[in-house]
């Protein structure tokens, strides 16, 4: 065989030996939130009582702001040193200025938490944090990346083993250096704090999780 087509058939065949051997990425778990009792084939413990609001592509839930949410007895993201989650939710006007719409937390105590800040004048910028529960976490959050209540959004935190970052619609807003996790078994609540504070107004329509930190391509916006 002549030396260059053996160069030529490497050329071709190198990459594609790279790409076979590299662990493909898992399919992301995917919850939509269509009825209370049931979320992502788990049994619910919910607290008031969600009602159902159109959301892109089918109804979501609705949390009133002052008793409605829910309880899932999961943590999809146990056992992961890199990870995405995204939500695709709705913050109305009204209710307490901080609004916790997602929190997962484990045996560990570490946290992934995002929350709503209100200005009060029809604006609400995201609040992201990561933590264990006995020493400083990190927050991400600032009040210049305000944006309008009353719409659709997908909010996704990115973790890639050292670097946070949170989005919306895609965008990056802020990032931090913070050594965290992997997080153990736990459980997650939707549209209030595990402790049962800073509830949340507005709706959730679908949570998706990660076994890897996606690129900002990849993330999910709202069209």
């Amino acid at each position: 065989m002549r030396p260059t087509l053996v160069l030529g058939l490497t050329a071709l065949l190198l990459p594609r030996l790279a790409a076979a051997s590299e662990p493909a990425v898992p399919a992301p778990t995917i919850w939509q939130l269509h009825q209370a009792a049931q979320v992502g084939g788990f049994a619910t413990t919910v607290l008031g009582a969600p009602g159902s609001i159109a959301g892109p592509g089918g109804p979501a839930l609705h949390f009133n702001g002052t008793s409605d949410g829910l309880f899932v007895p999961a943590n999809p993201l146990a056992g992961q040193t890199q990870f995405t989650v995204e939500i695709l939710f709705y913050p109305e006007e009204g209710g307490p200025e901080a609004q916790r719409f997602f929190h997962i937390q484990d045996t560990a105590t570490w946290r992934v938490m995002m929350e709503t800040r209100l200005d009060g004048h029809g604006g609400w910028w995201l609040d992201t944090f990561l933590g264990d529960g006995k020493r400083p976490g990190q927050p991400l959050i600032d009040p210049k990346h305000v944006h309008p209540t009353g719409r659709w959004y997908w909010a996704a935190i990115t973790y890639d083993g050292k670097h946070m970052t949170h989005f919306i619609n895609g965008e990056k807003e802020l990032e931090a250096d913070f050594a965290f996790g992997p997080m153990t078994a736990g459980q997650i609540s939707l549209g209030v704090r595990q402790n049962k504070v800073y509830w949340f107004r507005g709706g959730i329509r679908e949570v998706r999780f990660h076994a890897a930190a996606l690129a900002p391509a990849a993330l999910q916006r709202v069209q």
